[in-house]
């Protein structure tokens, strides 16, 4: 299951884990991998936890980076325990990348540290996409400007093994068949923009700003990966008296809704998902996730019956 941040994924992943009874969640989620991030990453509370199986959830310290190499891997791995035990696997999440490298297996480069941290010593984005778009020009189109992550990455890549990130497997651009149902979570801009609102509130309201502050005071530094994550970078901006924690709060909601535009861009294109209006009650849209996996098996089993 996916769909932007604040769109329902948990409540109606969780519907479906009852109404089908042997069910396990695997979370598709860069972030909720990081133990003491709970509040910040909406994590399902200990007690959803203890009623349904959750994989990929507390596996590493924040202050350690945690790679989509290790993801898919453990990610994996659970799924074939899951299905190994006749229980239904059921991937949630809003990661588009980690999806995709879980769905479809997808060959991921190796990493080259020391040509990263070179080109991290370069401040502006636009500088590295443009050197991306020399070196790599499909690569360069595939990715926003600004998203410098990716773009160190596709360059990291690209200047290490010598070949293009864009050649490596068969592109995030091809949609294979899968036997995997994708279903996502769609709702209106206006109503996810005040869902995104709303989260941050209750977050604050739960204690958001002293988990922040929690982390901070730990002995290991939080790692990059972890430090970066939206509504804990404006809160550690907050802290350490860059900005106000109403300013902070305010940044961190337009980019939350900046980003939640970005995940809908990337599910967008992959014509295997099947949308569903995510403004109907959990109970009720889990039934229709149920009815539309049934239909996608049935479908399987007569194209394999002839």
């Amino acid at each position: 299951m996916v769909g932007a941040t604040a769109s329902g994924k948990t409540a109606v992943a969780l519907a479906i884990a009852r109404r089908h009874g042997r069910c396990e969640i695997i979370s598709v989620d860069s972030m909720q991998v990081y133990r003491h991030m709970d509040i910040g990453t909406d994590k399902p509370t200990a007690e959803i936890r203890a009623e349904v199986p959750h994989h990929l959830i507390d596996v590493v310290d924040p202050s350690q980076d945690y790679s989509l190499v290790k993801f898919q891997a453990a990610a994996q791995q659970a799924r074939a325990q899951i299905c190994g035990s006749a229980s239904l696997a059921l991937l949630v999440g809003g990661t588009g990348l980690y999806h995709r490298a879980v769905i479809d297996n997808l060959s991921i480069p190796r990493q080259y540290p020391h040509i990263k941290a070179e080109l991290q010593e370069e401040p502006n984005t636009l500088v590295l996409h443009s050197r991306l778009a020399a070196l790599d020009p499909i690569a360069a189109v595939r990715m926003e400007p600004t998203n410098r992550r990716r773009i160190i990455r596709a360059l990291e890549v690209t200047l290490g093994s010598g070949q293009c990130f864009s050649a490596y497997g068969p592109g995030l651009g091809e949609y294979p068949p899968s036997n995997v149902t994708q279903v996502g979570l769609r709702l209106e801009r206006a109503e996810l923009d005040r869902r995104i609102q709303t989260r941050y509130e209750r977050q604050l309201d739960a204690g958001f700003l002293a988990e922040v502050k929690a982390l901070l005071e730990r002995p290991d530094p939080l790692s990059r990966t972890a430090s970066q994550a939206l509504g804990y970078k404006e809160l550690i901006a907050h802290l350490n008296g860059a900005m106000s924690l109403d300013e902070a709060v305010s940044l961190a909601i337009t980019r939350t809704k900046r980003f939640a535009r970005r995940q809908e861009r990337w599910f967008r294109r992959d014509p295997r998902i099947c949308w569903v209006d995510a403004k109907a009650a959990p109970e009720e849209l889990a039934a229709h996730c149920v009815r539309l996996a049934e239909e996608q098996c049935n479908k399987e089993q007569r194209k394999h019956a002839y």
